[in-house]
């Protein structure tokens, strides 16, 4: 099923499986931000990672003497959410645990996703709740999928990646190791120029850019003429940039990320994995970021 949240300057459509977004129209010109989903590229349009961000080394975790096995990503987005609320402006969608669930992450949860619109922003909101008196580790992240060319004639890398807040003349980043699938320990430059980096054609070949330490909390898309058209507030302490290698792809994520795939030199527990979010019985860990359209 598919629901809508409507003002006069956005349409935002979303849908119960993963609590996707999978449109967002500007309507002052009728165009479609969201990447459609086509599997040819990427079959989705912007899932939510939960109750992990990337992967595990060797596809399991340990937790408590037990090793699970657990897929990128976690299980959340291939999960049916139900709706609890709806108005005009803001809908919240729900997850809690289930038998199949306790298989693969032995934690009680309830995982709220909220949507709020207001004037030409989307804010995305979410509620991780432990209702258990034991402690509970989850990391949760965005993948948002925006189109990358918006204007016809143009090619992906003739844009840029903007970052109003950064500061100096280049962001580090992290890749992952492609052999492992984990993250590699050697840092990467990404040139600045007016707090923008121009996109290559290869920028992408292996895989996100994992950019750590809160370097930034805005990240946005602009076009040849380097003006932003989507803009990412948050206040996350990482976040990936990431469009499929070898497909030039016409959509480029923008992740706001709490946690991420494991190191390659990783060998601990699931208490000890970087970046996890940890919460004791009965506490709830809320965030959000906003997503805006310019004009």
């Amino acid at each position: 099923m598919e629901y809508i949240l409507e003002n006069d300057k956005l349409k935002a459509t979303f849908r119960n499986k993963s609590a996707e977004l999978i449109s967002l129209i500007r309507k002052a010109d009728n165009t479609e931000l969201m990447w459609n989903g086509d599997p040819k590229y990427w079959g989705w349009s912007s899932p939510i990672l939960f109750p992990f961000v990337g992967a595990v080394k060797n596809g399991e975790y340990r937790y408590q003497d037990t090793t699970y096995k657990i897929r990128q990503h976690g299980f959340a987005r291939n999960q049916e959410l139900s709706v609890i609320s709806h108005s005009d402006d803001r809908i919240t969608f729900l997850l809690e645990q289930s038998e199949e669930t306790k298989k693969l992450y032995p934690f009680d949860f309830h995982l709220e996703i909220s949507y709020e619109l207001e004037d030409n922003t989307l804010s995305v909101c979410w509620k991780v709740v432990n209702p258990s008196e034991n402690k509970m580790y989850f990391s949760i992240g965005a993948h948002p999928a925006f189109m990358c060319p918006l204007k016809d004639g143009e090619k992906q890398w003739d844009g840029y990646l903007c970052f109003p807040d950064a500061e100096g003349d280049a962001l580090a980043y992290k890749l992952i190791d492609l052999s492992k699938n984990c993250i590699a320990p050697e840092l990467h430059e990404l040139p600045l120029e007016g707090r923008k980096a121009h996109i290559t054609e290869h920028m992408f070949d292996n895989d996100a850019l994992i950019i750590e330490n809160r370097q930034a909390g805005m990240l946005g898309l602009a076009g040849s003429d380097g003006q932003p058209y989507v803009m990412l507030t948050f206040d996350a302490p990482l976040f990936g940039i990431w469009s499929p290698a070898g497909k030039n792809a016409p959509f480029i994520c923008l992740e706001p990320w709490y946690g991420r795939s494991d190191a390659v030199d990783f060998n601990g527990t699931l208490e000890n994995r970087e970046y996890e979010q940890c919460l004791d019985g009965g506490q709830s860990f809320e965030t959000s970021y906003q997503i805006t359209v310019c004009s």
